[in-house]
């Protein structure tokens, strides 16, 4: 008995040792895990910088030769040389076609002929009128035989004059057979070959022309913004930048050169002309480009990339980061978004950290865990 009695003590002494053990870490436990902070909400962070913002407004237009010529014969007859390369550039003056000249050679020799021998008649009217003139005093010539002299040497007269033009026409003829460039630029496909018979009134161009540098683009604009436009050209002429169809590769930076002068009412906009150097030729006769024209640029203004600032009920909002990493959501003012990125007005400062990925599990006073934003591929480390 006194044994059994002495086992059951210690097995009572051992679950009552179980027991205070147990509740002791019971109590510790949670006030550990009280003071341990709950684990962050993972965003994207970034840092609001300040920097000048170009205030674009966009279009799309069409580009177009700065001049444009089709050239054709003025005369009659048969190609019988071809002085050029497809594509190649040319300067005005360059030989480019060659008409038989022959024909044209040979009307010039006949009016010179003619002219000689009209010429030669005038010299033989003039001198049997200086002999009437004398013999008219003396009765030996009448007045009337006297007048019909001068009428034939005045008739004479106008036949070498007539003679004179028909030789200029020829040599004109003859220089039109002879089709040369009227401008610089760049030619085009031929139409016609060498051996083809042209006529002056053919409606198909023998080559085109075009001059590509500089070169201009065509395009519109609401007329909402006409005000903004011809208030800034009158100062200074407004900077205009080309872009590739999708927006995404700039071409080239050109002035802008036109305000028409008259609103379009069936469409309700402005049509406007840049004109670029096109040095480069990255701008070709016909093709379609986005624009950007620049009305003007906010200086030192605080920017966000576009996803920082979120839509809500009552306007736009962001979250900014505070040291101890918990967020305030905070109401902001957005002058733009363009290129992803927002200018914004008012609510944020230059050097605060703020969300730019992540806001959808966020409230005000939460706590985060922010990460750099990632590197744009193509990046080096």
């Amino acid at each position: 008995m006194v044994r059994r009695a002495i086992g059951a003590v210690v097995i009572l002494s051992l679950l009552a040792i179980v027991v205070l053990w147990r509740l002791n870490h019971g109590t510790e436990v949670p006030a550990a895990a009280a003071q341990t902070p709950a684990p962050g909400v993972p965003v994207t962070a970034g840092t609001v910088a300040a920097q000048d913002v170009p205030v674009f407004l966009h279009g799309i237009g069409t580009v177009q030769a700065y001049n444009m010529v089709a050239v054709k014969s003025r005369v009659d007859g048969q190609i019988v040389k071809v002085d050029f390369k497809e594509g190649q550039d040319i300067k005005a003056g360059d030989p480019l076609f060659q008409i038989d000249p022959r024909p044209f050679q040979a009307a010039l020799e006949q009016a010179q002929a003619a002219k000689q021998k009209d010429e030669a008649q005038l010299a033989g009217a003039q001198l049997d009128l200086e002999r009437y003139e004398k013999l008219i005093g003396s009765g030996w010539q009448t007045r009337q035989s006297y007048d019909q002299q001068k009428a034939q040497v005045g008739q004479l007269q106008a036949a070498v004059k007539g003679d004179e033009a028909q030789i200029n026409t020829a040599k004109l003829n003859l220089s039109y057979a002879d089709i040369r460039s009227p401008i610089d630029g760049r030619l085009g496909a031929r139409l016609l070959d060498k051996g083809n018979l042209v006529h002056a009134n053919d409606n198909t161009p023998l080559v085109m022309i075009t001059e590509i540098k500089p070169i201009f683009v065509s395009f519109t604009l609401p007329q909402d913004n006409f005000d903004d436009i011809r208030e800034s050209q009158n100062k200074a002429p407004l900077a205009v930048y080309a872009y590739s169809g999708d927006g995404k590769k700039q071409l080239a930076e050109g002035k802008l050169t036109l305000i028409d002068n008259a609103i379009d009412q069936a469409t309700g906009t402005i049509r406007l002309k840049a004109r670029f150097e096109n040095e480069n030729e990255r701008l070709w006769p016909g093709e379609f480009v986005s624009l950007r024209v620049v009305l003007s640029t906010r200086q030192n203004v605080a920017t966000v990339p576009s996803q920082t600032v979120q839509d809500g009920p009552d306007g736009h909002y962001a979250y900014v980061i505070k040291p101890d990493n918990t967020v305030e959501r905070r109401a902001v003012e957005v002058a733009s978004i363009q290129d992803g990125i927002a200018v914004v007005t008012k609510g944020l400062a230059a050097g605060e950290r703020v969300v730019v990925d992540g806001q959808y599990r966020l409230t005000n006073g939460a706590r985060v865990n922010p990460a750099a934003p990632a590197a744009p591929a193509g990046t080096a480390g």
